[in-house]
């Protein structure tokens, strides 16, 4: 599903417009990359968790010439899946 299906789903289980829907999912996206920016965690119970991991700087391989380079740290986002959701999927 990507996201013009997702915006189609939601405005019919919804029952509201495409544009609406398209507008609530955007606000929705926005507030957990707004919060995830700030260092937060966003919990929406029975879905999942959003938060912020980090990953250690490392050293790599170029793989064209085989020279070490090194990576910087970096701030990723995680998911971890409630319990309903993996219920439902099991």
């Amino acid at each position: 599903m990507n996201k013009t299906e997702l915006i189609e789903h939601i405005a019919k289980q919804a029952d509201i417009s495409k544009a609406a829907a398209t507008r609530a999912l955007e606000a929705t996206i926005g507030a957990v990359r707004t919060t995830l920016k700030k260092g937060g965690t966003v919990s929406l119970v029975g879905f999942g968790t959003f938060a912020v991991g980090k990953r250690a700087a490392r050293t790599g391989r170029n793989p064209r010439t085989g020279a070490a380079i090194k990576i910087k740290s970096a701030k990723v986002p995680k998911f971890r899946p409630g319990k309903a959701l993996k219920d439902a999927l099991n």
